[in-house]
């Protein structure tokens, strides 16, 4: 293939995606606020998530189209925060329809983030793309908002697939960076009950589904790029004081969790929300996962 483009592809996510297919395009360009240090076959054009102008032309004769931007749910959720994390969203989604539209050649597909944080809080029942129940609240709606406005864009030739992504985990950054920190001071018991479901996947299982979703031309609408083997965050924790060899790891209460969120500027949603998500589609279409157990997900990326 020629061309990839990923917008707001400078983070971790993004520099998965980059060494994994730089082999694969002749040419990738990364759409991002500032300009970022060069790889081989890649270059940064800058913009502002806003306006197509000084960018619009990149999307002509591009083969896949790879949103990642969105700003970290990673904070407070007061209301300049809610704003900028819902805006961030569907401004580029929105402007990225734009720019599409306007192709003579448009892009061949146009993978979107997604959430897997769409679906409700569950402890028994299974989310699937087909029998997942929405849920409700702030991040809930930020999703259906968000997925809203990629399926309503104006871009009848182009295969859009949104990806409702759980946390992926990886050696150098994501979720499990922080954990593994806390772990190692002695802090790494369950948190709340333990009970919570933890849908994850492995960074290479991440890049791999991406990568089968492009070349499978057949697929298209939502995708939950999760393992199929979820677990709970108590099993989280322990396997990971296993695998860092950590003896003990305290445990953290609700009320204590409240304090330290707080403290550290983030919400407890997203440590005692239970996320029970299937890939159920992936699976359908043969997608075959390297890492689908926890614990060996682990001695992979920390041991």
């Amino acid at each position: 293939m020629k061309k990839l483009i990923i917008a707001g592809g400078s983070g971790f996510l993004g520099s998965v995606l980059i060494n994994h297919f730089q082999n694969q395009f002749e040419e990738i360009v990364l759409l991002s606020r500032k300009q970022k240090t060069p790889y081989h076959n890649v270059r940064t054009v800058l913009w502002d998530a806003k306006n197509v102008a000084g960018w619009k032309n990149e999307f002509e004769d591009t083969d896949v189209v790879i949103n990642m931007a969105g700003r970290s749910v990673d904070c407070r959720y007061h209301k300049k925060n809610r704003d900028a994390i819902l805006n961030s969203r569907v401004d580029t989604t929105t402007i990225i329809g734009k720019a599409i539209s306007q192709c003579s050649n448009p892009p061949q597909v146009w993978l979107n983030s997604s959430t897997a944080t769409v679906y409700r809080h569950s402890l028994e029942t299974p989310m699937t793309e087909v029998n997942g129940e929405v849920g409700t609240g702030f991040s809930v709606e930020v999703a259906k908002v968000w997925e809203q406005a990629f399926f309503d864009s104006n871009t009848p030739l182009t295969r859009k697939v949104a990806l409702r992504t759980s946390i992926v985990l990886g050696k150098d950054g994501g979720a499990l960076q922080p954990i593994k920190k806390i772990t190692r001071l002695g802090l790494g018991g369950k948190q709340g009950d333990g009970k919570q479901k933890f849908s994850w996947i492995h960074q290479d299982d991440f890049v791999r589904s991406v990568d089968f979703l492009i070349k499978n031309d057949t697929l298209q609408g939502p995708f939950n790029i999760v393992s199929p083997m979820v677990t709970t965050n108590n099993d989280l924790m322990r396997y990971i004081r296993s695998v860092l060899k950590v003896p003990f790891g305290l445990p953290a209460s609700k009320p204590l969790l409240e304090i330290g969120a707080f403290i550290i500027r983030t919400e407890t949603e997203l440590l005692l929300k239970s996320r029970y998500v299937i890939p159920e589609r992936l699976i359908k279409a043969g997608f075959t996962f390297t890492h689908p157990e926890l614990k060996k997900a682990l001695y992979n990326l920390l041991a």
